[in-house]
């Protein structure tokens, strides 16, 4: 990513910026970006590309050209209404928690990044997000982009990267010479995890289905359950379990464990099931730091982590991309192509 480059970007897009919003004040439509909107819960059809708001940058933020987007499955739950009862949304509204690009500008109170960094965040779950133009994210939850990959590809890392490492490390207390199990290791989480567990020194035992178990051999796993074919349950002396799908494969997980073993889940514990067990059990939601972003980051211009990337889609095609992620087919992430033909 060359230096000039970055600078040419930046003075371009803050002539459009301060263009539009110059025309915003007096009330024209021009002082506004492209974005993926819903103005109520619902199904695919509720996703409208369209005009929307320029987002204004606070003094502990900074303001994002936005060259792709990852797409997760929290987008269309949120989408459709499942995260209501946890946070309350206003309409309309931008999805979008994963993204990559280049800063236009910083609040007066950011030090550590200026115009024309490349970067890389997951912003606020309970704010727009990044399926647009632009985009405005706390400077404490940003990072500097991997130098080694495009920015095409650092989109699909913040949330899915995080989410496994505050599972296994943050939630699950993982130690080295430890074994833990990962359902769902092709998912987007599943593959940072089973690569963080490994270089983190754990015995690795993962589930997947026949045509992904070569991918996942691939990423270091020590053992490998295809569960169309194999009963992972009769495993046993397991530290932890490290569960992104639920209902009976977290019901079959508990028996895994030794006595003084974790089960950690992202979509939420049967309580019920921990106690007739024995068991304990954690669910959580991803936060988002900048500190734990960067040191992912380097794993990555280390070559020790990677990103697989299962397609990506224009922005124009998000309907397709829910549908992708909805199938729960997915080999690895999903990316959204905010710029074409982006430089980096």
């Amino acid at each position: 990513m060359e230096k000039s480059t970055n600078e040419d970007i930046v003075v371009e897009e803050e002539e459009v910026i301060a263009t539009k919003e110059k025309k915003a004040e007096t009330g024209t439509s021009s002082g506004k970006m492209k974005a993926v909107r819903i103005h109520k819960y619902g199904g695919l059809e509720t996703l409208v590309y369209e005009n929307a708001p320029v987002p204004e940058v606070g003094p502990s933020e900074v303001f994002i050209k936005v060259y792709a987007a990852g797409v997760n499955p929290v987008d269309w739950k949120i989408r459709e209404g499942h995260m209501k009862d946890i946070i309350s949304y206003q309409f309309p509204l931008i999805l979008g928690l994963d993204m990559a690009g280049v800063i236009v500008k910083v609040g007066s109170l950011v030090t550590r990044f200026k115009a024309g960094d490349a970067v890389f965040v997951r912003p606020d779950i309970s704010q727009n997000g990044c399926y647009a133009e632009y985009a405005v994210a706390k400077a404490s939850d940003v990072a500097f982009a991997p130098a080694s990959i495009p920015l095409s590809q650092a989109a699909g890392i913040p949330l899915a990267s995080q989410t496994a490492w505050m599972g296994l490390f943050d939630i699950g207390n993982l130690k080295r010479n430890q074994k833990v199990l990962i359902h769902g290791a092709s998912g987007g989480v599943g593959i940072f995890a089973i690569q963080l567990a490994k270089i983190a020194g754990a015995y690795v035992a993962a589930t997947t289905s026949t045509p992904n178990k070569e991918l996942i051999k691939s990423l270091g796993a020590d053992e490998i359950i295809d569960y169309q074919k194999e009963d992972f349950s009769t495993l046993k002396d397991f530290d932890l379990v490290f569960d992104t799908i639920g209902g009976e494969t977290q019901t079959r997980s508990w028996q895994i464990l030794n006595k003084d073993g974790v089960l950690v889940s992202t979509v939420g514990i049967n309580k019920d099931e921990a106690t007739k067990n024995g068991k304990v059990g954690k669910s959580f939601m991803t936060t988002s730091n900048g500190a734990r972003l960067q040191e992912i980051a380097g794993l990555i211009d280390k070559r020790m982590l990677r990103v697989v990337i299962d397609k990506k889609f224009p922005i124009t095609q998000v309907k397709e991309a829910h549908e992708l992620s909805q199938s729960g087919k997915t080999r690895g992430k999903i990316i959204l192509l905010i710029v074409d033909n982006p430089p980096h």
